[in-house]
């Protein structure tokens, strides 16, 4: 497989393609994502809540109260996402830096 790598201020899921790889380092974690397709994605990184990749929803990143980016990875804001079968959202600390490893064979823009 080919692939390659970059490191991005922010991710709009809408533009990766199914099996690209996004790692989020927040605060205090670092995430390992495995997009799909949609908003479904398989994660790891928490130790208790995904300690190994289980299947999720990434509804996207937030700030605050008020501020909210369905469907995209931001740096500064935290991410929200929920575990399959579980309705509770997760958020994470503030995200620090987002790498995004596509894989070339693929649909490969993930500017948005």
């Amino acid at each position: 497989m080919q692939e390659y790598k970059e490191t991005l201020p922010e991710v709009d899921l809408s533009t990766l393609s199914s099996g690209s790889t996004i790692e989020v380092q927040t605060k205090s974690r670092h995430y390992r994502i495995e997009y799909l397709n949609g908003d479904h994605v398989r994660i790891s990184g928490h130790p208790q809540l995904c300690p190994y990749p289980v299947s999720a929803r990434l509804c996207g990143s937030r700030k605050g109260f008020d501020e909210f980016s369905k469907g995209h990875i931001v740096r500064g804001m935290q991410m929200v996402f929920e575990r399959a079968g579980d309705s509770v959202p997760v958020t994470t600390s503030e995200i620090m830096e987002v790498r995004v490893t596509h894989d070339t064979r693929s649909r490969t823009s993930s500017r948005g």
